[in-house]
């Protein structure tokens, strides 16, 4: 059993946490709002995720996992630190790291053993080593002995979706760990015990490749969505059933059924920010991400098209204003109340600017 401080109770500390308790270790979760650090330790859940509310009363219930706002203490008390604060998008595209920062230097100056540090959050390529040069900064100013605490950072990205992220913690395709020693390759496999036991398998890479391949696999997820999306809009046009196409490629286990579903364009908190992360990433590097591009440049249109779909359905142009009309279901998928990124948001802002009238509901 290891012992976990997970700082960050969002959606992927909070699902993290919970999950990695029900796996047997004690998890401590730890975040600097302590409103809602009460909430949930009266089990109120501030997200909206299947499964979750039973999972953590269990696991509460058990002793596994607690919930503070004392960082140093949950540090200190603990052998693996998991950062899992938000990487919201700054104006140019690149990952704001400002709380994974913040963060990683609370963790330096509040160590007093060996702790391997786990970056949890999705973050660019290089972002493990620029951890390190903060801890070793703060370790630094504390001097002494402090100067010579040992640690290590782990990349060890996650690949929820959510509506069903409790089922993919608990069974995923795949646990990624990127790590330089073989002390916080171990630590990690403990911590993963019941995955790696139950042969889940288990890539072991370094710390920049574990951090390319969850930006890789979203943008590539967000391609298929796209490519979908675009074929959809060849069909209307010349009699083709989308959904047929859809399932016939699916059957090719080349390509699988798996997001090959047309709709009005991808959204939530993952694929827009980290394709426009990884487009830039490319752009510092000198490489040009051309597919990555287009695909976040077609994805807006495709937002932009539903609108047009609707104007055109109640007359054409300027048909719009003026009309009434519901708008049933405003999050970016079905199962989760996350409205961040939806195209839900973005059409009702292009019927609105047209002259509906909207009328809004979603069942969470």
């Amino acid at each position: 059993m290891a012992k976990i401080a997970v700082i960050g109770t969002g959606y992927v500390g909070l699902v993290s946490g919970a999950c990695l308790a029900d796996f047997g270790n004690h998890v401590t979760c730890v975040d600097n709002n302590a409103e809602k650090i009460e909430a949930l330790k009266k089990g109120n859940i501030p997200i909206f995720e299947p499964g979750l509310d039973d999972v953590v009363e269990r696991t509460v219930k058990a002793g596994r996992l607690v919930f503070t706002t004392d960082l140093a203490s949950a540090v200190q008390q603990n052998d693996v630190a998991f950062i899992a604060v938000g990487t919201p998008p700054a104006d140019d595209g690149s990952a704001d790291l400002r709380y994974v920062e913040q963060v990683a230097r609370e963790i330096a100056r509040s160590m007093n053993k060996y702790t391997v540090v786990v970056d949890k959050s999705t973050v660019p390529v290089g972002t493990g080593r620029k951890v390190m040069g903060w801890i070793a900064e703060e370790l630094a100013k504390r001097g002494g002995d402090a100067a010579k605490l040992p640690f290590d950072v782990v990349s060890n990205p996650e690949f929820l979706r959510e509506g069903s992220a409790v089922q993919d913690f608990t069974h995923p395709d795949r646990v990624v760990i990127g790590a330089e020693s073989e002390q916080a390759r171990e630590i990690m496999k403990e911590v993963y015990r019941a995955l790696y036991l139950n042969e889940t398998p288990y890539i072991e890479t370094n710390i920049e490749t574990a951090e390319m391949i969850k930006y890789a696999s979203n943008a590539f997820l967000a391609v298929k969505i796209t490519f979908i999306n675009e074929v959809a809009n060849l069909c209307e046009k010349v009699g083709a059933n989308v959904q047929d196409v859809a399932k016939a490629m699916g059957r090719d286990g080349r390509i699988g059924s798996k997001f090959l579903h047309p709709g009005p364009g991808y959204g939530g908190s993952c694929f827009p920010k980290d394709t426009q992360a990884m487009a830039r990433i490319g752009r510092d590097y000198g490489e040009s991400l051309s597919l990555v591009e287009t695909t976040i440049a077609a994805n807006e249109r495709q937002k932009e098209r539903m609108v047009q779909k609707i104007e055109m359905g109640l007359g054409g142009p300027g048909a719009l204003k003026g009309k009434i009309i519901a708008i049933l279901g405003l999050a970016f998928k079905p199962n989760t109340d996350d409205m961040r990124e939806s195209p839900a948001i973005t059409i009702c802002e292009g019927l609105v600017q047209r002259g509906a009238t909207l009328r809004a509901f979603d069942p969470a």
